[in-house]
């Protein structure tokens, strides 16, 4: 009984491929992130080209390098074929810095107006 499962267990792994053998992705998903990545790098250019300023200017340019950056981490770092747990233990704790770097930002916002307020401090 247990060398028929052993058997079993040893070809059902025989058949499977290795981690070590890797995988073969079509060259056309490339070709197609990389036509993305140009667009994207022409939208970012374009936001130079127009002039436009202030928060609509680097709103956009962030979410240009945003999107740019997801498919570069994606697809040629082949996180799109990963298992979810590798995943999220990957891309998570980035995340979460921006997150609690964003509530700093609103933070720090909101103690400059209660010391411009309150104290008369950095009029």
């Amino acid at each position: 009984m247990a060398a028929a499962h052993a058997a079993a267990h040893s070809a059902s792994h025989s058949a499977s491929p290795t981690a070590h053998e890797g995988q073969q992705h079509p060259v056309r998903v490339y070709l197609v992130v990389w036509g993305w990545l140009f667009v994207l790098s022409l939208f970012s250019y374009l936001v130079d080209y127009f002039h436009l300023q202030g928060v609509l200017r680097w709103g956009l340019i962030l979410l240009f390098m945003g999107l740019k950056a997801a498919l570069i981490v994606a697809v040629f770092m082949h996180m799109v074929w990963e298992r979810l747990a590798l995943a999220l233990a990957i891309l998570l704790p980035p995340v979460a810095v921006l997150v609690f770097a964003a509530l700093m930002a609103i933070e720090s916002e909101h103690t400059l107006w209660m010391r411009q307020t309150f104290l008369g401090v950095g009029d």
